[in-house]
C-alpha cells in the first residue's frame, strides 16, 4: 500500500518536472530567438534613385454633350511640373512614403492642374488634348532622365477620341521612354475602366486602386505604390500581376463601399492582403457612363514574384464579384413623383433633414426634382446646386447683390436635352452672390443655389460658406450619388437608424441608375446586366473593338428612351 502511494507521488513529481523542463526550454528558445533578431542591419542598396511623377486624371462621361477641349483643361489651372510638395491624394501619399525611405529624388513631369473645367460632365477628350499633354510628358521624361521609376497618378476612366485604352497607352509610352528596367506604378480610382493591357510586358509593373467610396484612401494607395517601387528598385520585390474582368458593369449609385455588396467585395480584397505577405489587391468597378472597350469591373492582384498566388487571388475575386452581380442592379430607387412623395412623408414624420441624391443629372442643370417640390408645396428646402451658366452671368451683368429682388425669372433646364423645364419664379431675393454661387431665396423659406457649372456637394458644412443655416432646412437636394455619404451618413445626420432620411431619385439624364437604358456600342453591351446570361457574350468571349470601330459621338441621343 505504501509502495503504491510512493509510486503515485513519484509519477506526479516526474510529470511536474517534465512540464517545468518543457516550459524552461521554450523560454530559452524564445529568448534565444529574440536575441537573434534584436539587432538587424539592413544595408542601403543604392545611394539614390530618380523617380518621375505624372498626374493625369479624368472620369469621362461619354454620353454628355460637351467634349473636353484643351482650353477646358487649361482653365482648371496652370499646366506645370511644379506640383510636388502635396500632403494628400495619390501624389501626397507617394511623396510621404518616399520621404520616409530617403535617398530618392522625385521629379515632377509637366501635368494638368486638375480635371478639365466641368469635370465628369465633360464628354470625350479630343485627340488634341491627348497629344497636348502626352507629347510634353514623354519629351520631359527623355530630357530629365534617366529614371529608376515612374509613378502615374491617374483616375482610370478617361475616354479619348482615337485611343481605345488611354491609361494603358500612356503606360506603354512611358515604358518606351524610360526603358525596360524602370519600375512603373499606377494609382487608380475604383471607377477605373482598365484591363490586362495596363500591366502588359510593355506597360506598368503594378496597379493600386482605392477601396473606399466615398474616397478616403488615395494617399494610402500612393504610399503602397511607393513601397513596391522602392523595394522593386532595391531588388527585394518583383511585382507579378494577375488580372481578371468578371463581365459585370454597375451604376455608380450602388458602388458605395459603406453598403452591400461593394462593402463585402472590398473587405474580401483586404482579407487577401492581410492573410498573405506582400500582396496588394485592387478592384475597379468601372464607370458605367463611359462607353469604352475596357469598361466593367476589373481585378488586379500584385504579389512578390508569386504568379500562382496572384492567379489564385484574381480568380477568387473574379468569381466573388460575379456571384454578387445581381445585387448591384435593379435596387430600390424612386422616380421623381414617388421620390418627392417619400421626401414629403419623411418631413411630415419628423425624419429630417431629408437628403435627396439627384445623381442621374451629369450636367448639373436638371430641374425635375426642384419643380416637383414646388408643385407639392414643399417648404424649407435648398437645391444645392443648379447649373445655369447663362442665367448666372446675366445676374452678374444686372449687377445683382444681396438684398435685391430678381423679379420674374426662369432658370435651369438648359444644360442638355434631359434637363427638364426651367424653374419659373415670380420673384426671388438674392441672399449671396460671388464668382461661384448665387443664392436665391423664395417661397416658404426655399432656396436655389445657382452655379455656372455642375457642382457636387458632399457635406452640410458647405451651406454655411454661402450664408445658409443648415439647421433651418428640412430638405437638401444635391447632384451626387455616393460622395454625399461622407458628410451626411458617416456623421450620423441621415440614413438608417439616424434622425434624417436619405432618398435617391432617378431623373432623366446621362447617368441613369438603371444602366440597361444605356445604348452601349464600344464594349458595355457585352456585360451583365446588359447581357443577362454570361454564356451569351461574357467579356471573355467578346470580339476586340479597335480604334477605327469605336463610336465616339455617344453624346447626341444614344441613351435609349
Amino acid at each position: 500500500m505504501v509502495f503504491k502511494i510512493y509510486r503515485k507521488i513519484v509519477f506526479r513529481l516526474s510529470g511536474y518536472l517534465c512540464i517545468l523542463v518543457f516550459i524552461f526550454s521554450a523560454m530559452v528558445a524564445i529568448n534565444s530567438h529574440a536575441q537573434g533578431v534584436s539587432v538587424r542591419e539592413i544595408p542601403l542598396r543604392q545611394e539614390s534613385y530618380r523617380v518621375a511623377v505624372i498626374f493625369f486624371p479624368h472620369e469621362t462621361c461619354t454620353y454628355c454633350p460637351d467634349p473636353a477641349e484643351v482650353d477646358d483643361w487649361l482653365a482648371a489651372g496652370p499646366v506645370t511640373d511644379k506640383f510636388l510638395g502635396q500632403t494628400t491624394g495619390y501624389v501626397g501619399g507617394f511623396e510621404s512614403r518616399m520621404e520616409a525611405y530617403g535617398g530618392v529624388t522625385l521629379v515632377g513631369i509637366t501635368s494638368p492642374a486638375d480635371m478639365p473645367v466641368g469635370g465628369t460632365s465633360r464628354s470625350w477628350n479630343t485627340r488634341e488634348v491627348w497629344d497636348y499633354f502626352t507629347t510634353r510628358m514623354i519629351s520631359e521624361l527623355k530630357e530629365k532622365g534617366p529614371f529608376d521609376g515612374v509613378d502615374l497618378a491617374l483616375h482610370g476612366s478617361m475616354a479619348v477620341v482615337g485611343v481605345a485604352r488611354p491609361e494603358a497607352e500612356l503606360s506603354r509610352m512611358v515604358r518606351k521612354a524610360v526603358g525596360p528596367d524602370a519600375v512603373i506604378t499606377v494609382t487608380l480610382d475604383l471607377h477605373a475602366c482598365v484591363d490586362a493591357e495596363l500591366v502588359a510586358d510593355d506597360a506598368a509593373d503594378a496597379v493600386f486602386s482605392v477601396k473606399r467610396f466615398p474616397h478616403y484612401d488615395e494617399g494610402l494607395m500612393g504610399q503602397r505604390a511607393a513601397d513596391v517601387m522602392i523595394r522593386a528598385m532595391q531588388g527585394t520585390y518583383k511585382p507579378v500581376v494577375a488580372s481578371r474582368k468578371p463581365g459585370v458593369i454597375t451604376p455608380s449609385f450602388f458602388q458605395g463601399t459603406l453598403r452591400y455588396p461593394a462593402r463585402e467585395i472590398m473587405e474580401r480584397a483586404r482579407r487577401w492582403e492581410n492573410r498573405e505577405k506582400d500582396v496588394y489587391v485592387s478592384v475597379n468597378f468601372g464607370f458605367a457612363y463611359a462607353d469604352v472597350p475596357d469598361n466593367g469591373a476589373s481585378v488586379f492582384a500584385v504579389t512578390n514574384n508569386d504568379p500562382e498566388l496572384a492567379e489564385r487571388i484574381a480568380e477568387d475575386m473574379n468569381d466573388f464579384i460575379w456571384r454578387h452581380r445581381k445585387d448591384f442592379v435593379f435596387k430600390e430607387i424612386y422616380n421623381v413623383e414617388e421620390g418627392v412623395v417619400k421626401v414629403m412623408g419623411a418631413v411630415n414624420s419628423g425624419r429630417t433633414p431629408v437628403v435627396v441624391a439627384d445623381g442621374c443629372d451629369r450636367t448639373g442643370g436638371a430641374t425635375w426634382i426642384t419643380n416637383e417640390l414646388i408643385r407639392k408645396g414643399a417648404a424649407n428646402f435648398c437645391i444645392g446646386t443648379l447649373a445655369d451658366h447663362d442665367f448666372f452671368q446675366s445676374m452678374h451683368k444686372r449687377g445683382m447683390k444681396p438684398g435685391d429682388h430678381t423679379g420674374p425669372v426662369k432658370l435651369g433646364g438648359t444644360t442638355d436635352i434631359y434637363a427638364g423645364d426651367p424653374v419659373v419664379l415670380d420673384d426671388a431675393v438674392v441672399e449671396f452672390f460671388d464668382q461661384d454661387h448665387l443664392v436665391l431665396h423664395f417661397g416658404n423659406n426655399n432656396r436655389i443655389v445657382v452655379t455656372p457649372a455642375l457642382s457636387q456637394i458632399t457635406t452640410p458644412d458647405w451651406h454655411g460658406t454661402i450664408g445658409i443655416d443648415f439647421d433651418e432646412l428640412d430638405i437638401v437636394v444635391h447632384k451626387t450619388r455616393v460622395h454625399f455619404f461622407r458628410g451626411y451618413y458617416e456623421t450620423g445626420i441621415a440614413g438608417e437608424n439616424y434622425p434624417g432620411t436619405i432618398v435617391k431619385i432617378e431623373v432623366p439624364g446621362w447617368g441613369p441608375a438603371d444602366i440597361t437604358k444605356i445604348n452601349y456600342v464600344n464594349g458595355g453591351q457585352y456585360l451583365y446586366p446588359i447581357v443577362m446570361d454570361r454564356e451569351k457574350g461574357g467579356v471573355r468571349d467578346r470580339p476586340y473593338i479597335g480604334d477605327k470601330d469605336m463610336i465616339y459621338k455617344t453624346g447626341d441621343g444614344k441613351i435609349l428612351k
